[in-house]
């Protein structure tokens, strides 16, 4: 009996780990999944949402503008406290909605072009 528990105690990687050795062996690989995860997807993720809120706050009268829902039309009217915009989308149909349901700003390729 004696002779069996040197033998286990002298086998290497035999018997318990620590908790010490266990963080030494799992912390880095968890660190470098966790980096990994913040550069490849929350980081352009955390852009593209300040991108779109940038466009959003830049929504002014007359601008052509595409709903979220793919509602195409043109900005009337922008309430006082910047929440709601009226676009009208054609002669006799004007809709009240949210300013965040803005997904793009339409611009003519011919206005892009005689500015540069």
């Amino acid at each position: 009996m004696l002779l069996a528990q040197e033998a286990q105690e002298a086998a290497p990687g035999g018997g318990d780990v620590s908790s010490g050795e266990l963080w030494g062996r799992v912390l880095p690989p968890m660190l470098l999944i966790g980096f990994v995860w913040y550069f490849i997807l929350l980081r352009p993720q955390l852009q593209e949402r300040k991108k779109a809120e940038k466009l959003r706050d830049s929504v002014k009268k007359n601008d052509k503008v595409v709903t979220i829902g793919g509602i195409i039309g043109t900005v009337t009217n922008i309430s006082a406290d910047g929440t709601e915009v009226t676009l009208r989308v054609d002669d006799n149909t004007k809709l009240k909605m949210l300013r965040s349901s803005v997904q793009s700003v339409v611009t003519d390729e011919k206005k892009d072009n005689a500015e540069s």
